[in-house]
C-alpha cells in the first residue's frame, strides 16, 4: 500500500508516526501489565501456587526484554512496518488463545513465550528506532513521550481489566487485549512507513547535509545485533548502562509492576482500589517520564540518572514499613509514578551518543534486555519469597538497596566528545 501524504504535513508526519507508535506501545503495555490482574483470578479458578503464575510472567519479561535488539536489526533491514504488523498479530493470536487454558503450560506458552517475544518488538526498542529515524531536533522529549505511552497504557486499561476480573472473570480481559492488538494491525500497516525516505521526507529537524544511516543488508539482521553486541561489550559504558537497565526492570516491571496489586491484597485492599493506585503511577508517569526527556534534552543525563535511581530506592524502602493508608499509598504512587520510566529518555541519550544512530537502537535493545532480565528476576524473585515467608518485605527492601547501586554507576559512565552541530 502506497502513503499518500498531504503536502501540509511535510515533516511533521512524523508526530503522526509517533502518535500510531504511541497508540502501539500503549497496547503493549496494557498486555505486559495484564499478568499483574491476572495473578489473583487464575490463582482462584484454578488453584495454580503464586510461584507458578509468576514463573510465566517471568518468561514473558524474561522474552520479552531478549527480542528487543533482534527486533531492532530486523527493522534495520526489513523495515518498520513488517516488524510491528507480525508482533502485533502475534500478540492478538497468542492472547485470544489464552483464553482455552486450562494447564499451567498453556499460560507459560501464550502470555510467556508467544505474546513475550511479540510485544519485545513492539516495546522501548521500537520507540528508540522510531526516535532515531524520523527525528534529528527534539529526540529526548520524543523519547520520552513514547516511553511514557507504557504508563498511559496502565492508565488506561489497568483499572478496567481489575474491575472486568471482579465482574466477569479473566477470560474477558484476555479476549478484550486480543480484539485490541487486532484492530491495531491494519492501523500500523497503513499509517506507519519504514522510514522517512520512503514517503520523500527527511528526519525532524534534519538539515539538508543529512545522511541516512545505511540499512542492515539483508540476511544479515540477526547476525549483526550480535555484532553489534560485542562491539558495545567492549565498552565500559555498555556494562555501565546494562547494570542501571537491569536494576530499572527489577525494580519498576518486575517487581512493582507484577507483585503491587498481590501486596496490597495481602493489606486486605481490594483489587480495583490496588488497580487504581497502579493507575495513577500511569498518570504521574506520563507527565515524569514527558519531562524526563525534554531535560535529557538539555542536562547531562548521567546526573538524571543518579537522581532518579536515588529517589526510586528510596521509595521502594519506604514502602513496606508504610501504614499503607489511603494517603501515604497515594503519595508513594504520585513519587513513585514520576520516576517510573524517567530513566529512558537519559540512557537512550548515552546509547546514541556512545554508539551511533545504526547501532545506537540496537546497542540499547540489549540494555534493554538487561532491563527485562532483572525485571523477570524480581517477578520470580519476589513471588518465591511470597510463598516461602508469606510477606514481601525483604523483596521490597532488596530492590531499594540496588536502586542505590545503580545511581553510583550512572555517575561512572564516560560521555565522549561530541562535534558541534
Amino acid at each position: 500500500m502506497t502513503l499518500r501524504l498531504p503536502r501540509a504535513l511535510g515533516q511533521n508526519y512524523a508526530y503522526v508516526v509517533v502518535g500510531v507508535i504511541f497508540v502501539s506501545l500503549l497496547a503493549a503495555a496494557a498486555l505486559r501489565s495484564a499478568p499483574g490482574v491476572l495473578m489473583k483470578p487464575l490463582e482462584d479458578a484454578f488453584s495454580w501456587d503464586r510461584g507458578t503464575i509468576s514463573l510465566a510472567a517471568g518468561i514473558g519479561i524474561f522474552l520479552y526484554g531478549m527480542t528487543g535488539p533482534f527486533a531492532a536489526a530486523l527493522m534495520s533491514s526489513f523495515g518498520i512496518k513488517r516488524v510491528v504488523v507480525i508482533s502485533l498479530a502475534l500478540m492478538a493470536i497468542s492472547t485470544g488463545a489464552s483464553s482455552f487454558m486450562t494447564q499451567p503450560w498453556h499460560y507459560v506458552a501464550t502470555w510467556g513465550v508467544i505474546s513475550g517475544v511479540g510485544s519485545g518488538a513492539v516495546a522501548m526498542v521500537l520507540g528508540a528506532t522510531i526516535v532515531n529515524r524520523w527525528f534529528v531536533a527534539r529526540r529526548g522529549l520524543m523519547m520520552g513521550l513514547l516511553t511514557a505511552s507504557t504508563a498511559t497504557g496502565t492508565l488506561i486499561f489497568l483499572p478496567l481489566m481489575a474491575w472486568v476480573t471482579q465482574q466477569s472473570g479473566w477470560r474477558p480481559v484476555v479476549l478484550g487485549i486480543a480484539a485490541v492488538m487486532a484492530l491495531l494491525v491494519p492501523l500500523a500497516a497503513w499509517l506507519v512507513p519504514d522510514k522517512p525516505s520512503s514517503v520523500g521526507l527527511k528526519p525532524y529537524g534534519a538539515g539538508e547535509d543529512y545522511v541516512e544511516p545505511a540499512p542492515v543488508p539483508a540476511g544479515q539482521a540477526l547476525t549483526y545485533a550480535f555484532d553489534a553486541l560485542f562491539r558495545a561489550a567492549r565498552t565500559r559504558t555498555f556494562w555501565l548502562l546494562f547494570i542501571g537497565f537491569f536494576v530499572c526492570g527489577l525494580t519498576t516491571n518486575g517487581l512493582v509492576g507484577t507483585h503491587m496489586i498481590a501486596l496490597c491484597a495481602d493489606r486486605g485492599m481490594a483489587p480495583v482500589q490496588a488497580a487504581g493506585l497502579m493507575a495513577l503511577m500511569g498518570l504521574f508517569d506520563l507527565v515524569g517520564t514527558t519531562l524526563s526527556g525534554w531535560a535529557t534534552d538539555r542536562y547531562d543525563p548521567r546526573k538524571l540518572l543518579f537522581a532518579y535511581y536515588v529517589l526510586r530506592g528510596l521509595s521502594l524502602i519506604y514502602l513496606p514499613y508504610s501504614d499503607f493508608s489511603i494517603v501515604s499509598l497515594g503519595v508513594f504512587a504520585v513519587f513513585y509514578g514520576l520516576d517510573w520510566l524517567a530513566t529512558v529518555p537519559p540512557t537512550v541519550k548515552l546509547a546514541s551518543e556512545a554508539f551511533g544512530d545504526r547501532d545506537g537502537p540496537i546497542v540499547f535493545g540489549w540494555i534493554a534486555a538487561g532491563h527485562q532480565i532483572g525485571a523477570a528476576t524480581a517477578a520470580i524473585g519476589a513471588g518465591v519469597l511470597r510463598a516461602a515467608q508469606g510477606r514481601y518485605l525483604e523483596a521490597f527492601v532488596m530492590a531499594g538497596a540496588a536502586a542505590m547501586i545503580a545511581a553510583a554507576a550512572s555517575l561512572m559512565i564516560r560521555r565522549p566528545i561530541l562535534k558541534a552541530a
